[in-house]
């Protein structure tokens, strides 16, 4: 793996809608970021992704995209956004957007156009079926449920297919003028300054052709569109020109959001000439994913959590540089997701953090996380905004579940969990707006928000910045950077531990990841502690006796 720039860097993402908002209209903007960069400075993150700020309906919170050059009014401005890219530079942050092209609004001009004249030339810019029996159409089930296939409006004869919502038509990528028009723009953001992007749902832009369908998997006779990823061949024929054209020459940063990948195709995606810089590590967020539904999903154990972690480590050895997350804004918050039930603390919550955190790859920070935000209850499917969440609460009750399970169910998985404003202190909506927020606090901000934990040096936040500081420092970077990962005591119920080493260096890190007390043997003799969730560890020179949830990063 050649050494890169990006790769001693911490990441972060920003939630704009949710993160601070500077006019008092309830939600978050570029210059509410613009007045948090000395915080994230201050939290020691390098690399910063914004959610999509494009111009866009709000479909489905920006990732329908009506205008690729234009900044949604609800953000700001251009001059805004090159405010950011110019302050953000100056502190020696890079900032990533989201690279949605895998579709576009249905009030995008390309859309419109195609509705125009579905034979003409934009028509050509998405899958138009023409027909007027939508029984022949395939079976294909949309990542939000109902049929990939809506009939074009103004026309009676033809479908369009969106995997995703109904407003996000599918851009034809086999049409090799929609191509020239994605690297055209993708260009003008880099020469504008921007470092890089977020390349979402990008698996999606390679479809299994021609159309065929999939065995139902539910009682609604559809099929879960993923199935068809199995079938597409030759993504990389698209990945590997957008690389050429436009990330390589920018020494852009780029990292993908790569569901259902290849493994034989690893090296093609994250590898010294990769289509991407990085992608991130998913086993462990689908684990336990049902196709009939959330309702019959399975939780995920702390030995589920290792093994999955552990099985992408050695799938990605030296390959590249993959992403660690515990969240982002598709997901419930880690802490709610990783930590058994009953068991969430601060104690725990820093363990999570410091097993994800040392990993080998690039460690991501979302929003909140650096100081512990959890899920948020609700009482009402009127609360919801997400529109999965709304659309699995639906499969769940068609399944027979109670609503109040089926609402237990959108707390534990739902996407508002992320989404809900930033906590910033105790004042009325946790500081993150003066007016009302377009989607409700969390009522526990008194208790869990940045202000108090500024001046607690044992809060979660100044954690974080000592994990930080452990993998930059000039003494330890090295290995938790390039050092081999080798787990130990893998097959110990609730332990995860794990070596990193270099030639002249051995880290441990060793956790307990339960709520009672145990002794683990060492496998050498301690030369240092560098780092606890707790005041002290207790050793000797043969093991290692934890608290509850404690850590430990040891240098033997």
């Amino acid at each position: 793996m050649k050494k890169q720039w990006w790769h001693k860097k911490v990441a972060y993402q920003i939630y704009p809608k949710s993160f601070a908002d500077s006019n008092g209209d309830g939600i978050g903007d570029l210059r509410g970021i613009i007045g948090k960069l000395d915080y994230l400075k201050e939290l020691g993150v390098d690399i910063v992704w914004l959610s999509p700020i494009y111009a866009s309906p709000l479909a489905d919170q920006g990732y329908d995209i009506a205008d690729y050059y234009r900044i949604d009014p609800r953000f700001g401005t251009m001059d805004d956004m090159d405010e950011l890219l110019k302050e953000a530079h100056k502190r020696g942050i890079s900032i990533l957007m989201d690279l949605v092209v895998n579709h576009c609004s249905d009030e995008h001009e390309w859309f419109r156009k195609a509705c125009q004249d579905p034979e003409g030339k934009y028509g050509k810019y998405f899958y138009l079926e023409h027909t007027s029996d939508p029984t022949t159409l395939c079976n294909w089930r949309s990542y939000f449920g109902g049929s990939v296939w809506e009939k074009l409006p103004g026309h009676e004869d033809y479908y369009y297919l969106h995997v995703f919502h109904r407003k996000q038509p599918d851009l034809n990528w086999e049409n090799p003028e929609l191509r020239e028009d994605i690297y055209k723009m993708i260009n003008w953001w880099l020469d504008k300054g921007l470092d890089g992007f977020r390349l979402d749902a990008i698996i999606n832009i390679k479809k299994a052709l021609p159309f065929k369908n999939y065995p139902a998997d539910r009682d609604d006779g559809l099929a879960a569109c993923t199935t068809q990823l199995h079938d597409a061949e030759g993504i990389g024929a698209f990945l590997g020109e957008m690389r050429d054209r436009c990330f390589k020459p920018h020494n852009a940063f780029t990292v993908g959001e790569v569901f259902n990948e290849k493994e034989e195709e690893l090296p093609d995606f994250i590898g010294d000439n990769g289509y991407f810089s990085s992608m991130y590590d998913f086993l462990e967020t689908v684990f336990g994913q049902s196709q009939k539904g959330w309702q019959d999903n399975r939780d995920i154990t702390p030995d589920d959590y290792r093994n999955c972690v552990f099985a992408t480590q050695k799938k990605i050895a030296d390959i590249g540089m993959i992403s660690n997350i515990i969240e982002n804004h598709d997901e419930p918050r880690g802490v709610s997701r990783y930590i058994p039930e009953g068991d969430i603390t601060p104690v725990s919550k820093k363990m999570l953090a410091t097993v994800y955190f040392l990993l080998k790859g690039l460690p991501w920070i979302y929003q909140g996380q650096e100081i512990g935000m959890e899920n948020l209850k609700i009482s009402s499917i009127d609360e919801v905004d997400d529109i999965s969440s709304i659309d699995s609460y639906q499969v769940a009750l068609k399944a027979g579940v109670s609503e109040q399970d089926a609402l237990r169910m959108i707390e534990k998985y739902g996407r508002d969990n992320a989404r809900t404003p930033f906590q910033w202190n105790t004042s009325d909506h946790a500081g993150f707006t003066t007016g009302q927020p377009w989607l409700r606090v969390n009522p526990n901000y008194p208790e869990i928000n940045f202000a108090d934990q500024e001046q607690d040096p044992e809060s979660i936040f100044h954690y974080y910045q000592k994990l930080i500081r452990l993998r930059k420092s000039e003494k330890y970077g090295d290995t938790l950077v390039y050092g081999d990962l080798v787990p130990y005591l893998a097959d110990q119920h609730n332990v995860m531990a794990y070596f990193r080493q270099t030639e002249g260096q051995k880290l441990l890190v060793i956790a307990n990841y339960q709520s009672e007390p145990r002794k683990l043997p060492l496998p050498g003799t301690v030369k240092k502690v560098l780092l606890s969730n707790l005041d002290s560890v207790k050793y000797d020179e043969t093991s290692v006796s934890l608290e509850g949830y404690q850590v430990a990063v040891v240098e033997l």
